[in-house]
């Protein structure tokens, strides 16, 4: 029972010590005054949600070989890229209105970019045009990504935090032991 009570604490322990994911809002960046380039530099963001983007280079090539014989060829290559939930990611700038790009490997153009809404809860939302014809579409590094809607819930995946609470309490004691005459 001992055993229990003291793994129980540990566990407490190591979670209380970590810190919660919260979702990143204009409320928690007017708190901590998060409005420059610097300051956001020091925050490390995270994913709620899984994004997957998915490539595909199609090459057909028609000719023929120097016997005189007719060849129809055609190759693909598929690459995705998977960005887990809760994967860490770097703020990289400011967008023209407002909109928080986002870094999760090195490369020129290797961003995301994550938008507040007009709603109450003021969360960044991850920015795609949903609406594209042949599914949503982004720009990635050098190449042109298709949003795989089937494996990753991209649609709510919204930039987190990790917000942790402090407070630290001093105690002191002392034992009186009284007075003799």
């Amino acid at each position: 029972m001992k055993t229990n009570l003291i793994f129980l604490s540990s566990i407490l322990l190591i979670l209380s010590s970590c810190g919660m994911k919260v979702p990143y809002t204009n409320s928690i960046r007017d708190e901590f005054g998060l409005d420059t380039e610097d300051k956001m530099a020091k925050v490390q963001f995270f994913t709620s949600a899984t994004i997957i983007l998915d490539q595909e280079v199609k090459a057909d090539n028609q000719g023929t070989t120097s016997n005189g014989t007719l060849v129809s060829s055609s190759s693909s290559q598929k690459e995705s890229i998977i960005i887990p939930a809760s994967t860490s990611c770097i703020f990289d700038h400011f967008g023209p209105k407002g909109e928080l790009f986002v870094r999760f490997e090195t490369g020129e153009g290797k961003v995301l970019e994550f938008f507040s809404k007009s709603d109450a809860s003021k969360r960044y939302y991850f920015d795609v045009d949903w609406g594209q014809q042949g599914g949503p579409k982004i720009k990635y590094g050098d190449s042109m990504y298709k949003i795989d809607l089937l494996r990753g819930n991209p649609r709510g995946a919204i930039l987190m935090v990790a917000r942790k609470k402090l407070q630290k309490i001093k105690r002191k004691e002392r034992v009186v032991r009284g007075l003799k005459v």
